[in-house]
Parts: C-alpha cells; structure tokens; sequence
C-alpha cells in the first residue's frame, strides 16, 4: 500500500511541475511574440501579425489548459488526504470511542446506585408490609 502512495505522490508532483512548466513557457512566448522579435522578413506584416494572434490565442488556451489541469490536481490532492489520513481518522473514532465509554460507565455507575436504592426502598417496604398492620388487615377482609 505504501508503494501505491509513493507512486501516486510522484505523480502529483510530476503533473504539478509539467503544468507549471507549461504555464510558464506559453508565457514566455505569448511575452516574445508580443515584444515583436519574431520578424521574419518573408511575410507579410499582416500575415505575421494574424499568424501571432492566433498562436497566441492557441498559447493561452494551453495556459487555461495547465491552469485548470493544476485545480484538478489540487482536487486530487485533497481527496488523497480525506480518503488516506488514517491517522487523524483513527484519532477522532478513538476520542469518540473513549467519550462514549465514559459516558457509558457514568451510567451504569448510575444504574447500578439506583439499583441499590430500589432494593433497599423495596426491603424495607417489604418488611413493613409483612410485619406491620398491613397483613393482619388483609386476612380480616378473607
């Protein structure tokens, strides 16, 4: 499994540094084309003029190509980290786990008091019932 991270984190980073390389160099040409040193004495001004609009169109096109490959990187990125942060995962389902099991041993802490409580209460009604006035009143009405 290891393996499988290490391979998909150099493939983040090779994708991260081909479009940042991308960006870069059809920014550096749409920059060269539009300083003008691509004088090519054989066309026309006109023609060379439509040729550079259109290559820098298609050269910003890439740019918005690289820019929206790298959201998408970074969307892969941060489903990494949610899908294989085992770690921080185990760690929230462990301060659970032991919340739950404090709150549970406060209750049957509570449970086993109040049982206590209901017995002694119901001994000590027994014993008034089978020892008081109660019985002999009882066995008048039979």
């Amino acid at each position: 499994m290891s393996q499988t991270k290490d391979a998909l984190l150099r493939s983040y980073n090779n994708r991260l540094k081909d479009d940042v390389k991308s960006m870069l160099e059809n920014f550096e040409e749409i920059i060269r084309m539009a300083k003008g040193e691509n004088e090519n004495g054989q066309l026309a001004k006109l023609t060379q003029s439509e040729q550079d609009g259109y290559e820098m169109q298609v050269r910003a096109a890439n740019i918005v190509r690289a820019g929206e490959s790298l959201l998408k990187l970074l969307s892969d990125i941060k489903q990494f980290l949610v899908l294989n942060d085992f770690h921080s995962v185990n760690d929230a389902i462990s301060n659970s786990s032991a919340i739950y099991r404090n709150t549970q041993l406060d209750r049957d802490s509570k449970l086993m008091n109040l049982r206590d409580e209901l017995a002694a209460d119901l001994y000590d009604l027994e014993l008034e019932y089978y020892t008081g006035n109660f019985t002999e009143g009882s066995s008048k009405n039979n």
